[in-house]
């Protein structure tokens, strides 16, 4: 069960010369409780060229699925979830707090929400956006999201700061939801990484009739894809720069994701319609402590 409001507003429109970002407000459009409620950007577009997509096809604004550069704490591990009882609440960072049913966290089910204090203010280039959360169990915290256009593209700054008696163990990712200008997932997209990729070390691979490619750092489609796409755990658990590198052979155009830390977990989801790099940052935090981080996209012409 989700909370939904009963109102709905003008989404916020980042532009400059280049670069158009549409995101939505956090009481617009999703209000589910998997993806962060605070700067949803469900839209980014270079040149007027379209860059992302949705999970799924056919896909509606307040449907419970991802889309543009959603992101998520704690996709395996809910903060407090195991110290909550059956009945009890836990946190979803950037959503709220979420009612526990089970002893098992499924970050795929819809959980009843009581959502955090969001606030936002924004310009023409820039957007920040705050998220407060409730002390439950010990845990409580601030996240502070700022969203800045770039000359290529734009950077995400996060800071969550622990304001709870507890100690903050948690991860976070952006999905990605990938497709340049709306073309099926094939051998025009060239996919690499900033290490030699090792398919034997990965924790997962799910690549039905091997329709993706892994030679060096680099992952191609060369007959286009049809079924779902999984591979986790990349880099072999090796800490890594945070990088990635999307090329589009037939548009000339690429984009990249680049955060200013280490990551040893790294991920790809595809569908026929879609890519997801993935890639995550550890996050501890201290009672009364912050962790910042920051995303860099970067579009470019070859």
């Amino acid at each position: 069960m989700c909370i939904h409001y009963t109102y709905r507003t003008v989404p916020v429109f980042l532009k400059n010369k280049f670069i158009e970002v549409t995101i939505d407000l956090p009481q617009d459009n999703y209000q589910f409780s998997r993806f962060d409620w605070s700067g949803k950007i469900i839209d980014f577009k270079y040149r007027g060229i379209p860059i992302t997509t949705s999970e799924k096809p056919f896909q509606k604004d307040n449907d419970p699925f991802g889309k543009g550069f959603y992101n998520e704490f704690g996709i395996q591990d809910a903060l407090g979830f195991y110290e909550a009882p059956i009945g009890g609440w836990f946190h979803k960072i950037g959503v709220g707090l979420l009612k526990k049913d089970s002893e098992q966290y499924d970050f795929q089910k819809s959980y009843k929400i009581k959502p955090a204090l969001f606030k936002t203010s924004h310009t023409s280039t820039k957007m920040i956006s705050s998220c407060k959360a409730q002390m439950s169990n010990g845990y409580a915290y601030v996240l502070t999201k700022q969203i800045v256009l770039e000359a290529d593209g734009f950077k995400i700054s996060y800071q969550l700061h622990n304001t709870g008696s507890k100690v903050i163990e948690t991860n976070e990712y952006c999905h990605n939801f990938l497709n340049l200008v709306d073309a099926a997932i094939n051998n025009r997209y060239r996919l690499e990484f900033p290490f030699i990729l090792e398919p034997s070390r990965f924790s997962e691979i799910t690549n039905p009739k091997r329709l993706v490619a892994i030679s060096g750092p680099n992952i191609t489609i060369p007959k286009g894809l049809k079924n779902t796409v999984f591979m986790s755990n990349l880099s072999g658990s090796k800490s890594v720069n945070a990088k990635w590198l999307l090329q589009d052979s037939v548009k000339k155009i690429s984009i990249s994701e680049h955060g200013d830390f280490l990551t040893s977990q790294l991920n790809l989801w595809a569908e026929p319609h879609v890519m997801s790099p993935e890639l995550f940052v550890a996050i501890h935090i201290e009672p009364n402590e912050t962790f910042c981080w920051e995303r860099r996209f970067s579009v470019h012409q070859l």
